[in-house]
């Protein structure tokens, strides 16, 4: 997918580590989480509605 966004990673991942599991969330016109660990890898998207619903 484009570059098109800032990606963000919780502060409870444990830091930059490589044993560090985590997924990192960008919020562009959908919702988009990766593995932080393999950054030119598959991500998901989301609606805005979908990801606001999961997580209430």
């Amino acid at each position: 997918m484009a570059g098109d966004c800032t990606w963000r990673k919780s502060s409870y991942s444990g830091g930059d580590s490589v044993e560090s599991d985590c997924v990192e969330v960008a919020f562009a016109q959908a919702v988009r989480v990766r593995d932080s660990k393999n950054t030119a890898g598959p991500e998901l998207e989301f609606s805005v509605e979908a990801w606001q619903a999961f997580i209430r």
